[in-house]
């Protein structure tokens, strides 16, 4: 199968980053075409810049019309419910897949992710999914997310004091790192801190996968109708 894994900002070392995690947990036969979106902002951090990418997103979208599924690599899920709109292959959100995920291996998480700002919007979508009560606390680093790319080693020890507070504070089962630019660092938290560590991005891919081997498409009856 072929999965298309989009990064809707800019940023195309971002995108080499979430390619890298993408394959990674690919099965063998699973083909992932990665993409940035050519027009848009170069992060995405709050409500302007998750409207702003939109139709940069729709226009990449637009040029991959044979794969089985499309995973869209940001942690806001943005534009989600426009492509799925727009396609009739599954579409999954990589803050969607990994609050899912957390949630079926922890009775209880916490979101570790960039700046102040991102905060609502990821709170809003946790209402959203049926999963809020799942989650302890939303928890900002005030890492801006273009930082991440700089594999500075003071930028992974806030995420770490931010992951024990979570531990301490929040009794938190599990984590979820709360930004596409953080996929590389799952499995080496994962093992630091003795607990599931999630990464949205390692889990769209594999629910992507496993939606298309049940043959299951987006529904066109009701909201994602495109009539």
């Amino acid at each position: 199968m072929k999965i298309l894994v989009i990064n809707p900002n800019t940023t195309v070392s971002m995108t080499h980053k979430i390619a890298t995690a993408a394959r990674a947990i690919a099965r063998s036969d699973t083909e992932i075409m990665a993409a940035s979106s050519q027009d848009g902002p170069a992060s995405i951090q709050g409500f302007l810049d998750v409207a702003t990418c939109i139709p940069g997103l729709l226009a990449e979208v637009s040029l991959h019309p044979d794969v089985d599924a499309i995973v869209i690599a940001c942690f806001d899920d943005t534009g989600v419910d426009a492509v799925r709109t727009l396609v009739s292959v599954p579409v999954l959100g990589i803050g969607e897949a990994a609050y899912h995920a957390a949630s079926m291996v922890a009775s209880k998480f916490s979101v570790i992710t960039t700046l102040s700002r991102s905060v609502p919007g990821l709170e809003n979508n946790l209402m959203r999914y049926g999963l809020a009560q799942k989650c302890a606390r939303v928890r900002a680093t005030e890492i801006p997310v273009l930082k991440l790319e700089e594999g500075d080693p003071d930028t992974l020890e806030k995420i770490r004091a931010e992951i024990r507070s979570a531990i301490k504070e929040d009794n938190a089962e599990a984590i979820v790192l709360g930004c596409a630019g953080m996929a590389d660092l799952m499995a080496q938290l994962s093992e630091e801190f003795g607990l599931p560590v999630i990464d949205g991005v390692t889990a769209g891919v594999t629910f992507a996968e496993a939606l298309v081997n049940n043959k299951l498409s987006t529904s066109k009856s009701g909201a994602y109708s495109s009539n």
